[in-house]
């Protein structure tokens, strides 16, 4: 295994210390629970999660196997994280550009911004009911903010020269925001749908165990009833590999609109 020129561990050494933190998880996970450390009910042992998931897999549980309540949560969270950029990254490039709208839309946006997203949960129940309109509200709250402020900030560091440029050739303000200002605030962009695509994911989960009658919030909240603890760590794998398999793709996206840019 060799290490890059800049001192960076290369990308076999990097799969190898993942997959080494991997097992130092799972080995403390099985000796606790294994050693009688913690009473099995509560923590049972990596082995017998993973049998209960290959259980859930072609079992129906709270309605559903555990594949169909991932796709019913998928469902909410494209509708919800989608919703949040469609209306957060034009949003957010047109204040970039425009002052007067900048001045109306940031005492507000500060206001809700800092409201947590499962703090729109009661909200959300109260208008939404068991619906899907509930979760995907609570999604948006989650994804919108980082959606915004990244397309925002890359409007604002646009080099004044492709600006002047644009002007001079007799561009539009909307000719601007869209042929000037939205390819030089990819990279930008493209980072605020990462982080926005995590909170939503959370934010997802927590409405999903509030507001939802099916998903893997859902499905945990059964298993909590029926005091089944393998089912709830289930679920909380599932999450955890989708939420990664999601921030992966978004990843890669943000690496190669920076090397388009020449930024690394």
């Amino acid at each position: 295994m060799s290490v890059s020129s800049a001192g960076k561990p290369s990308k076999l050494q990097t799969w190898m210390l993942g997959l080494g933190g991997l097992l130092v998880f799972f080995g403390l996970w099985a000796a606790f629970s294994g050693f009688g450390l913690v009473p099995a009910r509560f923590l049972p042992s990596p082995a017998a999660v993973a049998q209960r998931m290959f259980f859930l897999a072609d079992h129906p549980f709270a309605g559903a196997s555990l594949p169909v309540h991932v796709l019913s949560s998928l469902g909410r969270y494209a509708l919800g994280f989608l919703l949040a950029a469609a209306i957060g990254v034009p949003l957010g490039l047109f204040m970039g550009w425009y002052s007067l709208l900048d001045d109306i839309v940031t005492p507000i946006f500060n206001a809700l911004r800092f409201v947590a997203p499962i703090a729109w949960v009661p909200f959300a129940a109260l208008w939404f009911g068991t619906g899907i309109g509930g979760p995907v509200m609570v999604i948006f709250a989650g994804a919108f903010p980082p959606c915004l402020i990244n397309a925002y900030r890359g409007a604002k560091f646009v080099d004044a020269k492709f600006l002047e440029a644009a002007h001079t050739l007799g561009a539009g303000n909307l000719r601007i925001v869209t042929e000037v200002l939205l390819p030089v605030s990819i990279p930008s962009i493209v980072s605020g749908l990462r982080v926005g695509a995590g909170l939503g994911w959370q934010s997802l989960v927590g409405a999903e165990l509030i507001v939802a009658s099916s998903g893997v919030g859902y499905m945990m909240v059964q298993g909590q009833s029926a005091v089944s603890t393998p089912t709830v760590l289930s679920g909380m794998i599932a999450i955890g590999i989708v939420g990664y398999c999601v921030d992966l793709v978004l990843r890669e996206m943000e690496a190669f609109t920076r090397r388009r840019r020449g930024l690394g």
